[in-house]
């Protein structure tokens, strides 16, 4: 351990600059490295990541109290590059079909969150998370990798979207997008990638899964997402997929009967105006990232209503090294599916870098439209907000300090966040235009100068 603490009183006082530099230090000392298997500690663990940062020197009871350069930092979300308004709504969801003891119910309880086009609106702008939620996951990105970030580094709940609150829906018949975060992760953390399908045109409909993710209900009641410093053995990851997948099956039932008219709120809560009328059920996808790709691949082997879907860098396996393979991948599909992989994971190569079985079985197997992009020069969590967040926070802790092109190269990849998620809202927009839309998108035909970032693997 190293001795952060002053040894005498002459030495200087501690800052939060002092303690951030010595957890980086020692966080990309102890190995930022592909491919290995281990985890850091209160790290959110997904099947197939590449990050193994061992345990930083973070001293035990040193805090950045007085410490003028500690603030909890705010963060600003990418513009949403469609032309719509945005709007969005929670729902709190009863699946009586599916018991559950802990819950006040007894059966399986459900939030989701509705992101839609809409009317203008004076409504206020939904905040980033709810309030337990946002000290949840600070709680675990403040530990994360062993950066010695103070508690409340994070201030989400003070962060706001671009998305009015329950404002009115656009009048318009709306294709519908499920969405599925990683192992763990919260649905609040895509919310970039969200936020840009809603303003072109879809209703994206986010979803938590209790007693894995964390889940905040109506009145304050909090249900902490699993924590554990073991990484969940194959069982595990096979017995969440195929909750989770029986989680998306119950929205899209709830979903079919809010475009019948009919309230599905556990508390009775009134949808926004236009909600009803604005989904169009017959144009559904479903896209989601890690263990959320691995879940919208497997909702649509089980479920028909689902008419295409995208895997952001999830292996199509229980285990990447060790299997076994999903039966997704095993048997394909017969609508369109999109793989898109970081620079590191999830290849179709036998031999090659990064390959993995799951990815190219299913790429055999598969019988509907398929594609396979790579997205150079990253890593797996550039596919969630964590790649811009993170890159605000080193600026605003170390303003052009050469330390943070280290670290974000160890967290997320050498990528610029700003291409990265351009390059991300352009692919998925285009694939989901193409697919739900019958809107054929040259971009998907090649690789583009456009977007250098991108590139097709097959």
């Amino acid at each position: 351990m190293v001795n952060l603490r002053p040894t005498s009183p002459t030495d200087p006082v501690l800052t939060r600059r002092h303690l951030l530099t010595a957890g980086l230090a020692a966080g990309l000392a102890a190995g930022v490295t592909a491919g290995a298997p281990g985890l850091a500690h209160a790290s959110p663990y997904d099947p197939g990541t590449s990050l193994d940062v061992g345990s930083a020197a973070t001293p035990d009871g040193i805090h950045a109290a007085g410490d003028p350069d500690f603030h909890p930092v705010k963060f600003r979300l990418p513009a949403p590059t469609g032309r719509k308004a945005l709007g969005t709504t929670t729902l709190h969801l009863i699946d009586r079909s599916r018991p559950d003891p802990s819950m006040p119910s007894g059966q399986r309880e459900l939030m989701i969150s509705l992101w839609y086009p809409a009317e203008m609106s004076r409504s206020p702008y939904a905040t980033y998370m709810p309030a337990r939620t946002a000290v949840a996951v600070d709680d675990v990105w403040t530990g994360e990798y062993g950066l010695a970030l103070p508690p409340g580094s994070f201030d989400f709940g003070n962060t706001v979207t671009h998305a009015r609150v329950d404002a009115r829906m656009q009048r318009l018949p709306h294709p519908v997008v499920l969405f599925s975060p990683g192992y763990q992760y919260s649905r609040f953390v895509n919310t970039a990638q969200v936020e840009d399908l809603a303003s072109r045109g879809y209703v994206v409909v986010t979803m938590d899964h209790p007693h894995e993710t964390p889940v905040e209900y109506p009145g304050g009641r909090f249900l902490p997402g699993l924590v554990s410093d073991e990484p969940p053995q194959p069982s595990d990851i096979r017995a969440a997929v195929e909750t989770r997948t029986a989680d998306a099956r119950f929205v899209l039932d709830q979903l079919e009967r809010i475009a019948d008219g009919q309230n599905v709120d556990a508390e009775g809560k009134e949808l926004p105006e236009g909600v009803a009328e604005g989904l169009e059920l017959r144009r559904t996808g479903m896209f989601g990232f890690a263990l959320g790709g691995y879940t919208a691949a497997n909702t649509m082997l089980a479920d028909e209503r689902v008419l295409a879907g995208a895997d952001l860098d999830g292996t199509l396996q229980d285990d990447r090294l060790r299997g076994p393979l999903g039966d997704v991948a095993e048997h394909g599909l017969d609508r369109p599916f999109l793989l898109f992989g970081s620079g590191e994971t999830q290849r179709t190569e036998p031999g090659k870098d990064f390959y993995d079985k799951s990815w190219a079985t299913f790429w055999q197997a598969q019988q509907g439209g398929k594609l396979n992009l790579a997205l150079t020069n990253t890593k797996q969590k550039a596919f969630t907000d964590f790649q811009f967040i993170f890159s605000q926070l080193f600026h605003e802790i170390y303003g052009t300090d050469p330390i943070i092109t280290s670290v974000m190269k160890a967290l997320v990849g050498s990528a610029k966040p700003a291409r990265s998620v351009l390059a991300q809202r352009e692919y998925l927009g285009a694939f989901f235009d193409q697919t739900l839309r019958h809107r054929p998108e040259p971009l998907l035909r090649g690789d583009s100068a456009r977007y250098p970032e991108v590139r097709f693997v097959r």
